[in-house]
């Protein structure tokens, strides 16, 4: 009986494949983690900035909303799915510049899902054709779609873990 082999070429899609469902099934699971804040926290105490901190559990949320949207996204060139005044709001280097309403609360609470439903389709579409190499703030350089998706999931840990110590700190 003569072994089929299977080529380096497929066993490396493979590998991608298997990496990015990883990547994805993380994804899923922290957003699942962070939405609970959403919903089980008054809407004061989202907006609340402890002392000793230039933020709040609100702002870190919407933050990477837009975060993911700007690497995913606009780095490939496309349009984002949230607003410009979203992003100008929550994007690097702002910070709260007042309360969040309610409805503001619900439209976020709808995005964490609805925004990786959307990467889903766009991903089996195949519309990222393009990606603007980028250099994060360490020194590493992003260079595809894939990288900055897996980066992201770095990016939302981070600030995960700062709603951790917010809101501890309530």
């Amino acid at each position: 009986m003569q072994r089929k082999f299977i080529s380096t070429k497929k066993i490396l899609l493979l590998r991608k494949l298997y990496q990015m469902n990883f990547t994805r099934t993380i994804t899923q699971k922290n957003r699942a983690v962070i939405k609970r804040f959403l919903t089980e926290l008054s809407l004061d105490d989202l907006n609340k900035i402890p002392e000793g901190f230039s933020n709040n559990i609100i702002w870190n949320i919407a933050h990477i909303l837009v975060t993911q949207q700007l690497l995913v996204y606009r780095l490939s060139g496309l349009p984002t799915y949230v607003s410009e005044e979203m992003i100008l709001k929550y994007k690097n280097k702002t910070k709260p510049e007042g309360n969040v309403t309610q409805a503001e609360v619900n439209e976020i609470t709808t995005l964490m899902d609805s925004l990786l439903l959307q990467l889903e389709k766009d991903l089996e579409a195949k519309i990222f054709k393009t990606f603007n190499e980028y250099t994060i703030s360490t020194g590493i350089v992003l260079n595809s779609v894939e990288e900055a998706i897996e980066f992201n999931n770095v990016h939302e840990g981070i600030h995960f873990g700062y709603i951790l110590a917010l809101k501890k700190a309530l």
